[in-house]
């Protein structure tokens, strides 16, 4: 955020994936519970959710102005806690209104299928945006994707939700499956429209994710590091930050 010159560089990453790996490689640890991660603000009785919530955010190990709402492997057992609960998909949504303000940007990471986790992080999000790697059976369930997202739009009355970009990542230029996949969404009439960048195959990626930093401190002449900050400034620009 900061070398995309945003005037609030603070960022709120929710990690909603009980496999917990947005937590491991930004903090370092993947041992959150019952009493410091994302399970506790969904278990917490609804009144004191916000403070719960605001409890339970910790320091990242990329930067200061990251920080970071843990997952668990525990968030499978809430999703069938919480299954068919009154008001069970807005339990992010409710004490996040009070918490986001004083962030730049929330960046709530889901899971790749859809469950009622991913449902709760659609209902408290404004924007989603798609990641996918240029593979045949990733690209052809796009637009079941993009229409599962605007049916939960539509069918929980959030006017807001859009889905407002497609991250292509792990491209090989080297591959001609890749390029042709990529020309495939291109010249699509409504997928080329959203899509917001490239991010190059690159194995710095993985060296920064096992030493728990972001790819930005690990190597920033990196490919992917200035693919990745072209698509920050991207979203920031749009954003009006």
């Amino acid at each position: 955020m900061r070398q995309a010159k945003a005037k609030n560089s603070r960022v709120l990453l929710i990690d909603t994936d009980s496999q917990a790996h947005a937590t491991l490689v930004t903090t370092g640890r993947n041992d959150y519970g019952t009493d410091d991660s994302l399970y506790t603000v969904l278990m917490a009785d609804r009144q004191t959710a916000s403070q719960t919530f605001a409890n339970c955010i910790v320091p990242s190990t990329w930067d200061d102005d990251l920080h970071v709402l843990p997952g668990s492997p525990l968030l499978e057992q809430a999703e069938r806690e919480l299954q068919g609960t009154a008001g069970a998909p807005y339990r992010i949504a409710d004490p996040l209104a009070k918490i986001a303000p004083h962030y730049a940007a929330v960046v709530i990471d889901t899971r790749p299928s859809f469950s009622l986790m991913t449902e709760m992080g659609l209902i408290a999000a404004t924007d989603a945006i798609i990641p996918i790697e240029p593979r045949y059976l990733e690209t052809v369930g796009l637009l079941s994707v993009i229409t599962k997202i605007n049916e939960i739009r539509e069918g929980w009355r959030i006017p807001n939700l859009r889905v407002s970009g497609i991250l292509v990542t792990k491209m090989d230029k080297r591959v001609k499956g890749h390029h042709h996949l990529l020309k495939e969404i291109k010249s699509h009439p409504m997928l080329g429209k959203l899509l917001i960048g490239i991010i190059p195959m690159n194995e710095a990626v993985s060296y920064a994710h096992r030493s728990h930093r972001s790819i930005f401190a690990y190597d920033p002449e990196a490919t992917a590091s200035q693919a990745y900050a072209q698509v920050i400034g991207r979203l920031v620009r749009q954003g009006g930050r």
